[in-house]
This record gives structure tokens, C-alpha cells and sequence, in this order.
């Protein structure tokens, strides 16, 4: 699968370097659905040239990504592009590597499932098959790499894209088994946007569960390890921040990234669901809405985590496609980092029932997002209604398409254990109806 695998990068490569070339990479990074106040390349340019001038780059209200991207980029600003193009590539094998890894160990765990008897034996045409599961990892490589929206982030230079990096090789530390490599990436991903906290449950879920099934997990091993992954994620993102605060010697980053983050306070227009809703908002209301906006990224982490304890890896995909949907500054990179892990799920598409509509509803707003914007902003013929209609639509794509995969998800792990066929005691069909 290598020689495929490597097919598809350099494809994904040449695409991206025909577009930094080409008169069209200055309008991508432009867009307002692929850049935002947070990762926008002009924004991490003007934090560079205030660094040169022994200045804060957290001084005026321009820059807020974080203080190791700006010293990052001050030693790369000449190969940015090669940066980004490496950095996509880098995203989709480290997904290709976890993918693959997480196939076995479902596999193994389908086989031992058989042996004791925990299938129903009429649902035994649910389970996966190694021909079925082969090609898995080269589609999730080839979703990340040529979709559409990630090589507009690419083009772009968006630090969506080094955001989305730090996530697939924590996803692939984790499924690898590894507490240190994971804890420390995870501590990356939060430093770097805060809101990957979330996917702090489905890790510990996944290691526990590889640590200990299928042996019997006793009560000082689950606390052991709990204890031992909590520490060490703290302390990797204690070790981040104090690194920071001593390349610039103040404090100012925790406000200026985070806090803008958590208060949401440039209103320029973008895909998510902030924006328009706080333009409009009288000011004394602000604060209470904007907890209780930020709260819907938090607020399904333990009801999810305990519906899906036995399904971490789900969990984890579950959880990253809320953060691309209800973060403060989304972009169409987040969007791409969940849609490459759906060919993981394929298996569930027998349960589907909503996926054409949904793949419409997010191609035509896709199609529709810059045609509304030149109608509102250049040709004066709309306003922002028009603009946040279809961001609205885009986002109830987006939650029927997730909830669409979790009823499925569902729906086939209760015909696992229960038969395919379900029937009344009169003889006749049943209806599954979950709630």
C-alpha cells in the first residue's frame, strides 16, 4: 500500500504548488470560510515583523496565534509553502499509519468477540472483513489529501492546517498505545486552540481499554494509568506555557489567544455560528450568551463519553467534528480533518439515512458561500442575512451528517447483539426505535 499511498501525496503536492504559483492563491487567502482572525497568514506575518522590532506581537489586536508558531515561522517564513504542503502530507500518513493500526486491533477484537459468543448469530453479516477493511487507510490519506478544503488551507496558508497536524499524530499516538507521545501531542493541540481538551476522555477510554483487554482491568491499574496520563498532560502543557511566557517574557499571549478564543470579540464574518449572532446582540447580553454559545463544545463530552466508553475512537471522531461545528473561529481546514476519517465508518453506510441530502446541502453551500459574499459585500445587492443563511445551512449539514453517523453507529451495535432480524413475539417484524 505504500507505492499508492506515495502516489497520492505527490499528487496532492503538485496541486498544491500549481496553486501557490497561480494568480488564484492570494484570493484563497482572502476568503473569510478559509482563514480566520486566529490562523490567518497575514496575521502571523504581522506578529513576525513586530517580533523584529523587539516588539510584542500580542501588542496591538492583530495577532493571536500562539508564541511558538510565530517563532516557528520566523526561522521557515522563507519556505512557508513548503511548510504547509509537508505539514498536509505529514496529517494524511500519520492518519494512514492510524487508521491501519486501529483496523488490526478491531479486527483482533471482532475475533475475540466470536470466540466468546457476544455477536448474536444472526449478525454475523455485520461484521467487517480484512478485504473490506484493506483500502480503508489509503481513502482516509486520499479524503485528507484531496479534499477540496484542505487545499484551500494549504493555499491559504492557514495554521488550520498545522492545528489539524498536531491532532492526526496525537490520534496516531494514542492507537498506537503510547500515554507519553499522546499526552504530549494532546497538550499541543490544546495549547494551540483550546478546544481539544474535549478529546482528552476518548484517549484515556482507548488506552485503558488496550492496556487492559482483554484482561480484567482491576481498580489500582485503572487509577494508575489515569493518574499517569492526567500528569502527563498537564505537565506537557504546564512545560508549553511556561515555555512561552519565557520566549517573550510576559503574559500577554493567555489573553490575546485564549482569551480571545473564550470572548469571541472580532466579529468578522466566517462559516461558524458566532459571528452574526453577537453583531446583533445588545452588549449587556453578551457575556451570557457567549457562555452559553462556548458551552455546546464542552457540554457533550461527558454524556458522549459515557454512551460511547466502549467506542473511544468514535468517541474521538464524535467529539472533533463538534469542535469544527462550534468552535468560536471555525474553518473549512477543521471541517476536512473529520470528513477524512469517514471512510473509517463506511461500514455503517447500510444505516444511513440522511447521507444524500446532507452531501448536497454541503456541496451547494459550499458552491454558494463565495457567490454570497461578492453579493453582499461587492455588489450591495444582499446583505448579511443572506451571507449567515447559508453559514446556518452549512452547519445543520454538518449536525445531521454527525448525527447521521451516530444513530447508524448505534443502530449496528445493537443489531450485533441482539440479530439483524428483529421480531415481535407474534412472529411478525420489529421496529428499532432508539431513544
Amino acid at each position: 500500500m505504500a507505492a499508492p499511498l506515495v502516489l497520492v501525496v505527490l499528487v496532492a503536492v503538485t496541486i498544491r504548488a500549481i496553486l501557490f504559483r497561480s494568480s488564484l492563491a492570494a484570493f484563497i487567502s482572502e476568503r473569510v470560510e478559509v482563514v480566520s482572525p486566529l490562523n490567518s497568514w497575514k496575521r502571523v506575518v504581522e506578529g513576525m515583523s513586530l517580533l523584529d522590532l523587539d516588539v510584542s506581537p500580542y501588542s496591538g489586536d492583530l495577532f493571536h496565534e500562539t508564541p511558538l508558531i510565530v517563532y516557528l515561522f520566523h526561522f521557515l517564513v522563507d519556505y512557508s509553502e513548503i511548510v504547509f504542503m509537508i505539514t498536509d502530507a505529514l496529517t494524511a500518513v500519520a492518519l494512514y499509519l492510524a487508521v491501519q493500526d486501529y483496523n488490526k486491533v478491531l479486527f483482533k477484537q471482532q475475533k475475540l468477540y466470536l470466540e466468546l459468543n457476544k455477536y448474536a448469530a444472526r449478525a454475523h453479516e455485520l461484521l467487517r472483513v480484512p478485504t473490506e477493511m484493506y483500502y480503508i487507510p489509503l481513502k482516509v490519506a486520499l479524503f485528507y489529501l484531496l479534499n477540496p478544503y484542505t487545499v484551500l488551507s494549504c493555499v491559504a496558508k492557514s495554521t488550520c492546517a498545522i492545528n489539524n497536524a498536531i491532532i492526526a499524530f496525537f490520534i496516531l499516538a494514542t492507537v498506537k498505545g503510547s500515554p507519553l507521545l499522546s499526552a504530549v501531542f494532546l497538550s499541543l493541540a490544546t495549547y494551540q486552540s483550546l478546544y481539544p481538551v474535549t478529546l482528552f476522555p476518548a484517549a484515556l477510554l482507548y488506552l485503558l481499554q488496550r492496556e487492559f483487554i482483554p484482561v480484567k482491568m482491576s481498580s489500582s491499574g485503572f487509577w494508575i494509568l489515569t493518574f499517569q496520563y492526567t500528569s502527563l498532560y498537564l505537565g506537557c502543557l504546564t512545560i508549553l506555557i511556561c515555555h512561552s511566557f519565557f520566549l517573550l517574557n510576559s503574559w500577554d499571549f493567555i489573553h490575546s489567544v485564549y482569551g480571545f478564543i473564550l470572548s469571541v470579540p472580532d466579529l468578522t464574518p466566517n462559516i461558524g455560528l458566532f459571528w452574526y449572532f453577537f453583531a446583533e446582540m445588545f452588549a449587556h447580553f453578551s457575556l451570557f450568551f457567549v457562555c452559553v454559545f462556548q458551552i455546546n463544545v464542552f457540554f457533550y463530552t461527558v454524556p458522549l463519553s459515557i454512551k460511547l466508553k466502549e467506542h473511544p475512537v468514535f468517541l474521538m471522531f464524535i467529539q472533533i467534528a463538534i469542535i469544527s461545528i462550534f468552535k468560536s473561529y471555525p474553518t473549512v481546514g477543521d471541517v476536512a480533518l473529520y470528513m477524512a476519517l469517514l471512510p473509517m465508518w463506511s461500514h455503517l453506510s447500510r444505516f444511513l439515512r440522511n447521507i444524500f441530502i446532507v452531501s448536497c446541502m454541503l456541496v451547494v453551500c459550499s458552491l454558494l458561500f463565495p457567490v454570497l459574499w461578492h453579493l453582499w459585500i461587492y455588489a450591495g445587492s444582499a446583505n448579511s442575512n443572506f451571507y449567515y443563511a447559508i453559514t446556518l445551512s452549512f452547519n445543520v449539514a454538518q449536525i445531521l451528517l454527525v448525527s447521521d453517523y451516530f444513530y447508524a453507529f448505534l443502530r449496528r451495535e445493537y443489531h450485533l447483539h441482539h440479530g439483524l432480524y428483529l421480531t415481535k413475539k407474534d412472529g411478525t417484524e420489529a421496529t428499532l426505535i432508539l431513544k
